[in-house]
């Protein structure tokens, strides 16, 4: 049996499960619009895990990427190229989710 929730409800059981601070800065929202997209395009439905999405989805700056995925970003000069560089990885990697603000990004873990 299958229940449609409200971005509220999506939201409130990440903080029933103490997860609230798993996606900041907006990224839960950047998370529930991706998901809300995959539905609609697959025509799959998605069970609510709210751990299952902490496990399998990352919410990282671009300095982070870097250094946790060994970058080398030596010819970076700003963010911008920052960006680019953790951008073209993680699309040859994975599935990127989108971007948070202007330097953060989620993923699905690889």
């Amino acid at each position: 049996m299958k229940q449609s929730i409200s971005f509220y409800s999506f939201r409130q059981a990440f903080y029933d499960c103490d997860r609230q601070d798993h996606f900041p800065n907006g990224g839960l929202s950047v998370l529930w619009d991706y998901l809300e997209s995959y539905e609609e395009d697959t025509g799959e439905e998605i069970e609510l895990d709210v751990i299952a999405l902490c496990c399998d989805y990352n919410q990282m700056t671009f300095e982070e990427v870097i250094k946790a995925y060994c970058l080398d970003a030596s010819e970076c000069v700003d963010l911008s190229e920052q960006r680019d560089l953790v951008m073209d990885y993680l699309n040859d990697n994975t599935s990127v989710v989108g971007e948070v603000g202007d330097d953060e990004v989620i993923f699905a873990g690889f």
